[in-house]
């Protein structure tokens, strides 16, 4: 007896995949939450019309779909028997559905017949009643294949189908399935198989073939399997020829172009250590064994993930599919490498991936990363760099500030000593940068704008760039001396525009400033100042012979922007 949609080769050999293919739900690796799922609706008859089943390739949709059409339709060994979750095998519609031969359940791939015409086929065929089976199924697979126009064909079938008809949907791209389509089905997401289940079927299967398989090639496998039962049990059959019968981790990671995982650890550890001639030549070393530049940075980022998992997540190293060697040196590089250079890397690395797969040289690329990674190794943490600075800052002596300017200033208030500043902070590094802005706000005052452009300049300088703005267009100064300002503010200027200013003032001064409104007409505003310089700028150039040349030669040219050469 074979497999559903099984068909033996010359010699009667089966390949992994389809000689293991599971034939009863409790042999379903790794969805366990669906088969419980099935069973209590079988147990309640809650069964819906419609299924989809959804998930990445290998895990097992199609299998599950014949599954649940033999779990519907068996009669028992006696023949007396209904739907079950466990179905016997033996009665002649188990029998018929596990040979593909079972007139009653119809499986078509969508990816090879997507038009309306095939949809008709079977929404002609729904009206008829089943020949012998209790129930007729329709088993679609890749479902989202099928062209727009297929799909408004089945909806109203799909809406209110037969009470005999039942419909089984598979796919790995269930968002391009109509949504219209979906609120018609029960759905259920096959889950990536996890990597111990994965090594636990591949052992199973190594038992009963009685071949010898290393633990480590088992991790090797399955890993690169990325939760696919059928990739993994198709990479074991692979390894099983390459290998002569004999697999060992040498041998998969030769067939299947991967670095040696012991050595990634030593090439991590070197461009961690800043090590770069010894980092590059274990990247040569491993390319010349056959290992792809792609395929070592992309271990190197796995490494790094694992390393952050364990630093954060200590049980992370109890994973069955990684060494008892590489347990205790991610342990160690966990404990050595902090969470600010573990992240690092990760940028680091991950952006030299990119650059990999555009590069016309992935080698070279790959390179270039490595010297990164190795030279950023010796860049000090961000912390690390605060606290020197914080330090030094401490240690140095008062700098005297800087003026803006060369006139004649008054005399700030008297300072707050800044050993005051030190003792509220005590030996505290983050109580001292807390404190110390503050305190410098206060004991070290500028001197006071000599005019009223070194004012409105100030406001630059201190960033409130919302008042800068007011003070160019919207203020007419009438008359200015440090301390005191007589201004007129224009319509659109905001009522409390005058105390902001001098708050702001005396806070940067140290002195109390006073902004007094009046109706005299004043000066322009700077804004319209400027404006006139423009004009007047514009108006002599226009007046030169060379310009009146250029824009004369050629009609409709304009002046954009005009540069006075010093």
């Amino acid at each position: 007896m074979t497999d559903a949609g099984t068909v033996a080769a010359p010699g009667g050999y089966r390949v992994i995949a389809r000689k293991y293919r599971p034939t009863t739900f409790a042999e379903l690796y790794g969805q366990d939450a669906m088969v419980r799922t099935l069973s209590n609706a079988i147990k309640s008859g809650r069964l819906a019309h419609a299924f989809i089943l959804t998930g990445v390739r290998g895990v097992g949709k199609t299998t599950t779909a014949r599954l649940i059409a033999r779990a519907l339709n068996c009669i028992g060994p006696d023949g007396t028997g209904g739907p079950t979750i466990e179905p016997c095998g033996v009665c002649t519609h188990c029998v018929a559905i596990s040979e593909s031969r079972h007139v009653d359940v119809m499986e078509m791939d969508a990816a090879s017949r997507t038009g309306v015409d095939d949809i008709r086929e079977i929404i002609d065929g729904v009206r008829y009643a089943p020949v012998s089976a209790r129930e007729k199924i329709y088993i679609i697979d890749e479902v989202h294949m099928l062209s727009k126009n297929a799909f408004n064909a089945l909806l109203k079938t799909l809406e209110e189908p037969p009470e005999h008809v039942r419909f089984i949907f598979a796919t790995t791209e269930i968002r391009k399935v109509p949504v219209t389509v979906l609120s018609r089905c029960q759905r259920f997401d096959l889950r990536r198989v996890e990597i111990p289940v994965l090594i636990e079927n591949l052992r199973m299967i190594t038992e009963k073939e009685k071949v010898s398989v290393d633990d480590a090639a088992f991790g090797l496998i399955a890993r690169a399997a990325d939760g696919s039962v059928r990739d993994a049990q198709s990479l074991l059959e692979q390894a099983l020829a390459h290998g002569a019968g004999e697999v060992t981790e040498e041998r998969v990671r030769d067939m299947l172009g991967l670095a040696d995982r012991a050595r990634m650890f030593d090439l991590f550890e070197a461009a961690m250590g800043g090590e770069i001639a010894s980092a590059l030549d274990i990247m040569r070393e491993q390319y010349r064994l056959g290992a792809d530049p792609i395929v070592i940075l992309e271990d190197l980022l796995n490494l790094t993930h694992w390393l952050t998992r364990l630093k954060l997540a200590p049980d992370a190293g109890d994973d069955m599919a990684i060494g008892e060697t590489e347990r205790v040196k991610g342990r160690e590089f966990a404990t050595k490498l902090s969470m600010p250079v573990l992240t690092r890397s990760w940028q680091i690395l991950l952006k030299g991936l990119d650059e990999s797969r555009r590069a016309p040289s992935p080698d070279a690329a790959a390179e270039m990363a490595l010297v990164r990674l190795a030279f950023s190794a010796e860049l000090p943490d961000p912390a690390d760099l605060v606290k020197r600075l914080d330090e030094s800052r401490d240690s140095s002596p008062s700098a005297p500030r800087t003026t803006r300017s060369e006139s004649p200033a008054p005399a700030p208030r008297e300072p707050v000593a800044r050993s005051s500043v030190s003792a509220v902070g005590g030996s505290s590094g983050a109580a001292r940068m807390m404190a110390s802005p503050q305190a410098e706000a206060v004991s070290e005052s500028i001197p006071a704008p000599a005019n009223f452009e070194e004012l409105v300049a100030l406001f630059s300088e201190k960033r409130e760039m919302i008042l800068h703005t007011h003070l160019i267009d919207h203020v007419h100064l009438v008359r200015f001396s440090p301390g005191h300002i007589e201004v007129r503010f224009d319509d659109k200027a905001p009522a409390n525009l005058a105390s902001q200013i001098g708050n702001k003032m005396k806070e940067w001064t140290g002195e109390r400033w006073m902004v007094s409104l009046t109706q005299d007409l004043g000066e322009p505003t700077l804004r319209e100042q400027q404006l006139a310089r423009d004009g007047e700028i514009r108006e002599e150039a226009l007046r030169d012979p060379l310009v009146k040349t250029v824009l004369e030669t050629f009609p409709g040219a304009e002046i954009t922007a005009i540069r006075k050469d010093d």
